[in-house]
């Protein structure tokens, strides 16, 4: 096991750990209902992705009651 020889300061620690921080969300607007989303992803208020529907919403396909 690996012993460190010589103490490591907070300074010094803290500097390694400088690009260790989250960056922020880049959310886009959804071209179709103006909602945001994340880019390169369909969008979960209208199921468009790149203005094409990809996902039917639930309330959008009729459920039979003795399918269920």
């Amino acid at each position: 096991m690996a012993v460190q020889k010589n103490k490591v300061s907070k300074s010094r620690r803290n500097k390694r750990r400088a690009h260790d921080s989250l960056t922020p969300a880049n959310p886009n607007e959804c071209p179709d209902c103006g909602e945001l989303k994340r880019p390169h992803h369909v969008c979960a208020s209208c199921g468009h992705y790149n203005d094409m529907e990809v996902v039917a919403l639930a309330d959008e396909i009729d459920l039979d009651e003795d399918a269920a």
